[in-house]
């Protein structure tokens, strides 16, 4: 078999060091030919005589990035996706009966299936930058080559578990405490460090790491009593209905962690059955389309280093709080020194959990936010940020006071969530630089930005906003630009139908939880008191002329009087320090809620689609999951239309409008292309 991505070489120590640099690939990932050339180049080493073996990678990006996701696509069956499992388990358990010393060199991201690998060695050395996880249950699976049996082997339950469950990766430093990892040195000294590992064979960590505690919940009364807690904890956060994987995790430890072997196997058989459903390929198809988002910031332009926000409200001020975190210079204006405090003061409490065992770092972000009450950065600035009030007028008075003092190749980004870019250029003696640039809230959470080019916004400079959004680690979307652009278009009608069902009698609880029950990751009630009824009776308007939804005099009422929702403590729920007062409806008899709601999304979804307002209906489903946590085990608004069956929606549709009225008539032309 021919060489493609694994390269044994031998050193004058006789310590055979295996490259892993999979051709055409910017990050290692583990395919079913991988694997299989991998188990040759363990024969051959077998066969040296080697005094150790050393895993390494030859990719500047990390050591292995995971199993090659797209094959999850092309698996037909649970008997082809165990068949995989077994496959590769064999071979990782080949390396792990070795019967010399063998060490996974890490630096980079060491993630999924490469994690799997280095766990089946019997070293691990890290640089002090790599991060080590499982992030396999955002994909609706499970560690499958033998890698939940060896965390928690390896790590003990206590730390395995929340590494698998979460998803979430952790340093170096932390994974070197938890018994992950042996070593932990600075890069330049990896290669020693393996050397030194390999030649002196010392105990590794997790031998010396095991306690009484650890046995003790690995017995069976242990392992019932912890596995309650753990689906207890689990269920906090997700619906074992709708994200069945972690559960499936916590089972197989349940039935079978105190006997290695079979834990081997039926940790295959669940994790098969897992990639096969509907769940699993539904979540692989969003990394994809993410990764789709990505690209469209992977362009070669003129870089942007010092960012100017107008306007410290919520989203202006979280908006420059988020690119001063991303390494960008900021500077804040607002006409009141108080506002951008407030704002400040955000930035400082989302450093301190974000970057909590990094003091300087925190500091370091705060000193690239600097308070601009005169506007001085608007000259220096290689983008201006406009996120004031949603107010043609008011914007469009501030765009030709700026226009003046702005350099002359620098962009003006608009953070309106609805105001058309053309209306907005009237004004500008060069239209081609204005965009729009739609970050949701909350900033820091919200993976979306929407990119909206006008008739006259030039190709530059959107591709520097496409690399900006991507640089700041968010997803830019390109979308038309027209009253609501693509998602707020999509969610509003959503919205007024839950308004409307307040103001018919029906309690938002009992709304929120027919939503809930659907798989949203929020009730669209208290969605609208987040987002501000200032903001949703702004959208609303924009949208009236092509909605067939009129706005209630009394949200009017309640935005005049101050009413706006969680910001100002009331709204169609009360608040207390955040929280909504009142318990949630436990009631899973709906009616016609759920289906009232999810209609008039789909019709609307169908009708943007035919309009253009995104290219495809990829992009559409990339925006309602990312822009508003459309249910992800669902796949998007319009895999969710596939998957459900064009003709059974297009049949309920036609129900409730007899019921409800022409607001839920769809358009025969436009869902014919669907």
């Amino acid at each position: 078999m021919k060489n493609v991505c694994w390269k044994l070489e031998t050193d004058a120590q006789n310590i055979g060091w295996l490259h892993l640099d999979v051709p055409g690939k910017s990050a290692n990932t583990l395919s079913q030919a991988t694997i299989e050339e991998l188990s040759t180049q363990l024969d051959e080493a077998i066969h040296a005589n080697l005094k150790g073996l050393v895993m390494i990678s030859d990719k500047s990006s990390g050591f292995i990035a995971g199993a090659e996701v797209s094959e999850f696509t092309q698996i037909q069956d649970v008997e082809e996706a165990e068949n995989f499992m077994a496959n590769a388990r064999e071979v990782f358990a080949k390396l792990e009966n070795m019967q010399i010393p063998t060490l996974a060199l890490i630096h980079g991201h060491c993630l999924g299936g490469g994690l799997e690998l280095a766990l089946a060695c019997d070293y691990r050395v890290a640089e002090e930058g790599a991060s080590l996880g499982f992030p396999e249950v955002n994909l609706g699976i499970f560690p499958g080559f033998g890698g939940s049996v060896r965390a928690i082997q390896k790590m003990g339950v206590r730390n395995a578990m929340p590494l698998m469950l979460s998803g979430r990766p952790m340093v170096a430093k932390l994974a070197r405490k938890a018994g992950l990892v042996d070593v932990v040195v600075p890069q330049r000294q990896l290669k020693r460090a393996a050397v030194h590992t390999i030649l002196n064979q010392p105990t590794p960590v997790h031998k010396r790491k095991t306690t009484l505690v650890d046995k003790a919940l690995n017995s069976n009364l242990g392992r019932s009593l912890l596995s309650k807690y753990l689906r207890k904890q689990t269920k906090a956060i997700v619906n074992e209905a709708f994200y069945p994987a972690p559960f499936a995790l916590i089972d197989v430890w349940q039935r079978f962690g105190n006997n290695r072997e079979i834990m081997f196997v039926q940790e295959g058989k669940a994790v098969s059955a897992l990639i096969a459903s509907p769940t699993a390929q539904n979540l692989v198809r969003l990394f994809f389309l993410q990764d789709k988002l990505k690209a469209m910031g992977k362009v070669e332009t003129t870089p942007i280093q010092h960012v100017h926000v107008i306007g410290a409200g919520v989203m202006g001020g979280d908006i420059a709080g988020w690119c001063a975190l991303q390494g960008f210079k900021v500077t804040l204006q607002d006409q009141n020194m108080q506002v951008v405090a407030s704002a400040i003061a955000r930035s400082a409490t989302l450093y301190g959990k974000i970057l909590k065992r990094d003091p300087r770092a925190q500091q370091a972000a705060m000193d690239r936010l600097i308070p601009d009450l005169a506007g001085d950065g608007v000259a220096q600035a290689d983008l201006i940020v406009e996120a004031i009030v949603e107010n043609l007028d008011i914007k469009q008075g501030l765009y030709k006071s700026l226009e003046p003092r702005m350099k002359k190749d620098a962009i003006l980004a608009t953070n309106t969530s609805g105001i058309p870019i053309d209306e907005l250029a009237l004004v500008l003696k060069k239209p081609e630089r204005l965009l729009g640039m739609h970050f949701f809230n909350p900033v820091s959470k919200m993976k979306l930005v929407e990119i909206v080019a006008g008739e006259k916004t030039d190709t530059a400079s959107l591709e520097r906003a496409f690399a900006f959004v991507t640089k700041i680690r968010r997803l830019p979307l390109p979308v038309k630009s027209a009253p609501g652009f693509l998602v707020n278009r999509i969610l509003m009608p959503y919205l007024m139908e839950a308004i409307r069902m307040v103001v018919e009698g029906i309690s938002p609880q009992a709304i929120d939880k027919a939503a809930l029950d659907f798989g949203m990751p929020m009730g669209p009630v208290t969605l609208a008191d987040k987002v501000g009824l200032d903001v949703c009776l702004a959208v609303a308007k924009d949208l009236e002329k092509i909605s067939d939804d009129v706005v209630p005099e009394f949200l009017q009422t309640w935005v005049s009087e101050g009413r706006l929702g969680m910001k100002s403590g009331q709204g169609f729920y009360t608040y207390n320090k955040g929280k909504a007062q009142g318990a949630l409806s436990t009631s899973s008899e709906h009616g016609d809620i759920q289906h009232r709601l999810i209609m008039r999304m789909l019709n609307e979804a169908v009708r943007c689609l035919d309009e253009g307002i995104v290219a495809d209906s990829e992009l559409l489903d990339a925006g309602m999951v990312f822009g508003t946590g459309f249910a992800p085990f669902r796949g998007g608004v319009m895999a969710y239309i596939e998957q459900t069956g064009k003709k059974e929606i297009m049949a309920t549709l036609k129900a409730m409008e007899k019921t409800y009225g022409p607001r839920f008539k769809g358009s025969a032309a436009a869902w014919k292309k669907v």
